[in-house]
């Protein structure tokens, strides 16, 4: 909703990026010693890029969900409403918490599922990049099951298509690349009013 918003995300996308390549999987690769953990630096990686939109634009904000996969293991660092899902033995399961007003309505039982889909602030976020100096950054780890999936999208997928339909155009489709597209379409068959990003990873089985 920020007007500044292609900006702000591109920022926070190569910022996250450089950050994470240099800090992290760098010195994993050259066998160097990491004092501090994986999740401290996904944190770090973000507040980085919250710190250039605040300074490069005045009215620009930006959703994050990264994550970092080494091994069998998934660190992911999230702000906003974009989501994480995690996708195992057909099932679907959000791993990541909506930070936005109606999400808290919903934590406080003040406002249903069906009533948040309607609401005229359904969008409106307590927490994103850009919106101050200072940012808190969720943080949380998954282990990675063989055969699992794992989807990243913004709330232009998520807001127009159900859980369920996202499960089932996944499974239906044969590589990570048909099932993006398929996402993709199916909330432009919705009416598509926002952004689209969708990033599926298939764990080696």
């Amino acid at each position: 909703g920020h007007s500044e918003g292609e900006r702000a995300s591109a920022i926070a996308v190569r910022t996250v990026a450089n950050y994470i390549l240099r800090e992290i999987y760098l010195p994993l690769i050259n066998h160097e010693d990491r004092d501090a953990p994986i999740a401290e630096g996904i944190t770090s990686a973000i507040q980085r890029a919250n710190e250039a939109v605040v300074k490069e634009l005045e009215d620009g904000g930006t959703t994050v969900s990264a994550a970092v996969l080494i091994g069998d293991l998934a660190y992911i660092g999230h702000v906003g409403d974009s989501r994480v899902y995690m996708i195992n033995r057909g099932k679907i399961e959000r791993v990541t918490r909506d930070h936005s007003w109606v999400q808290r309505l919903i934590e406080l039982d003040q406002l249903t599922l069906d009533e948040a889909s309607e609401h005229p602030q359904k969008n409106l976020l307590y927490r994103a990049l850009g919106q101050s100096d200072t940012l808190e950054v969720d943080t949380l780890m998954r282990r990675l099951a063989p055969n699992a999936r794992m989807l990243i999208c913004s709330d232009g997928l998520w807001n127009q298509v159900s859980d369920a339909a996202i499960l089932e155009t996944i499974n239906k489709a044969g590589a990570p690349q048909d099932a993006c597209a398929g996402l993709i379409e199916l909330a432009n068959q919705q009416g598509g009013p926002d952004n689209i990003t969708v990033i599926l990873l298939q764990i080696p089985g």
